[in-house]
């Protein structure tokens, strides 16, 4: 499981797509918001929540479909889907090789992100703990729809419709628990439940992924 998970991690910086193209879209996002909505402090400081976390999002989307399409091209898949170790612990090997080059970075760089859009002090420890919280969530439900998908030529724009859908809870959790943060309101409610949905996923959707790769690869 170990050298699967530094192959993983080889592959991403290597190439590329995961690691670099992640950041530099996130910090695209952070750099042109601010010069199409306007200087205003005020107005950035109330969408930066928003803004950080759906740029966390599609900065994540950009690489799922190499979770497992490369295996798929080489044939190391169907050989990996033999192995005498459960699938389920490769589909969660994959899915934490995502985050480690996706959702780890984005989370470490966002406060970065916040500086530029006005985001009010008290809200970075927020930031920062929504993001921890929030995107294994979306690594997981990615490597869901990228096994859904995987096998299927010029996949990712489906891709993207299924698992869209999929994230909008984490959405709205995680710029909810920000912009509370910021505000000074309570914020366990929506932490909470941000919480809840990455232990569910994490709980439930490595089965479903093993479960649409067993039937891909018959």
């Amino acid at each position: 499981m170990i050298a699967l998970l530094l192959r993983d991690l080889r592959l991403a910086f290597r190439s590329g797509g995961g690691f670099g193209l992640g950041l530099a879209f996130f910090l695209i996002l952070a750099v042109l918001v601010p010069l199409g909505v306007g200087p205003e402090g005020s107005t950035l400081g109330r969408i930066a929540p928003g803004i950080i976390w759906v740029g966390a999002l599609l900065s994540a989307l950009l690489s799922l479909d190499r979770i497992f399409a490369l295996d798929h091209e080489d044939g190391s898949l169907d050989l990996i889907a033999t192995a005498p170790i459960p699938l389920e612990g490769v589909v969660f090997i994959k899915a934490l090789a995502h985050w480690l080059t996706t959702g780890l970075p984005l989370t470490l760089i966002a406060p970065l992100l916040g500086l530029l859009l006005n985001l009010p002090l008290q809200g970075y420890p927020w930031l920062l703990a929504s993001l921890a919280a929030g995107t294994p969530a979306l690594s997981v439900i990615g490597a869901f729809g990228a096994a859904l998908t995987v096998g299927l030529k010029r996949g990712g724009l489906l891709l993207s419709l299924l698992v869209l859908p999929l994230y909008v809870p984490t959405l709205v959790y995680g710029a909810e628990v920000v912009r509370r943060g910021a505000e000074g309101f309570s914020l366990a409610t929506p932490f909470l439940l941000l919480g809840g949905i990455t232990a569910g996923v994490l709980a439930l959707l490595p089965f479903a992924t093993a479960a649409a790769i067993r039937i891909n690869l018959r």
